[in-house]
């Protein structure tokens, strides 16, 4: 059931599993991907939680496995890419469910062709799915959603359409974030813990779910219906309940 959270999540522990998205979620949005800022401290911050949870840390997110590295370092957090397409553990290395689709590059260039005619309308290409930003010119949403369907039509029944804040993506139809987290808990260090997730979107809500289902504390960012237990207002008090609502006994600030 969707709903609007009112209740702040409490404090971690160190039997959690701590699953984050990155955009909107651990760092504030920007008119364009390339231009978010990660903030100073944040990723010795995550290192130290890692530390405390023994490992059990991954960030989760619609960025590739490469651009989550452009932001944090090559290698340095597993992490589920692609919206869980690909994912990364310490022990596994990089991996991915199976390659793009052979015509997948075609239609990404024709998709690219296409935008460029519709000024305020941005493609961001990724390497297992293709995203249409209309959020700098919101009068080109219907634009955005033709354009994906059309190229929807040529790529087939392998993928689907995911829609989120100002934008809607061309994402693999195996593509889910809830899966992802699913894939990790089965697995050390996450098994046996208490799976905690924070996101911000729609491309989110799998993840929510799944985590509701293992029992596990499902935390939204921002003010939107969902189906997250608990609420936090934005990406800065996110990290401020990082920063301030572990109980491990160990420094998270060192």
């Amino acid at each position: 059931m969707l709903r609007v959270p009112t209740n702040e999540p409490p404090g971690l522990s160190d039997r959690c599993a701590l699953f984050l998205d990155i955009d909107g979620t651990l760092i504030d949005l920007a008119p364009h991907p390339d231009d978010v800022v990660v903030p100073a401290g944040l990723i010795a911050l995550l290192v130290a939680l890692r530390a405390c949870l023994d490992g059990a840390l991954a960030l989760i997110s619609g960025r590739s496995l490469s651009q989550i590295d452009g932001l944090f370092g090559a290698g340095r957090f597993d992490a589920a890419g692609s919206h869980g397409y690909e994912w990364r553990t310490g022990a596994e290395g990089d991996r991915a469910i199976a390659p793009p689709a052979p015509l997948f590059a075609a239609v990404a260039d024709l998709v690219a062709k296409e935008a460029a005619l519709l000024p305020g309308l941005l493609v961001e290409r990724k390497l297992y799915s293709i995203a249409l930003h209309h959020r700098a010119a919101p009068s080109r949403e219907p634009a955005a959603w033709a354009l994906a369907r059309t190229a929807l039509a040529r790529l087939g029944a392998g993928y689907h359409l995911q829609a989120g804040q100002g934008v809607v993506e061309i994402v693999p139809a195996a593509a889910e974030k809830g899966m992802a987290i699913e894939r990790f808990m089965r697995a050390p260090p996450y098994r046996g813990r208490n799976p905690v997730f924070a996101g911000d979107d729609l491309t989110d809500e799998s993840g929510f779910q799944s985590v509701n289902h293992l029992g596990g504390w499902s935390v939204h960012i921002g003010g939107n219906e969902t189906s997250a237990s608990y609420h936090l207002a934005s990406p800065q008090a996110l990290r401020r309940w990082l920063e301030t609502g572990f109980k491990c006994g160990k420094d998270v600030n060192g």
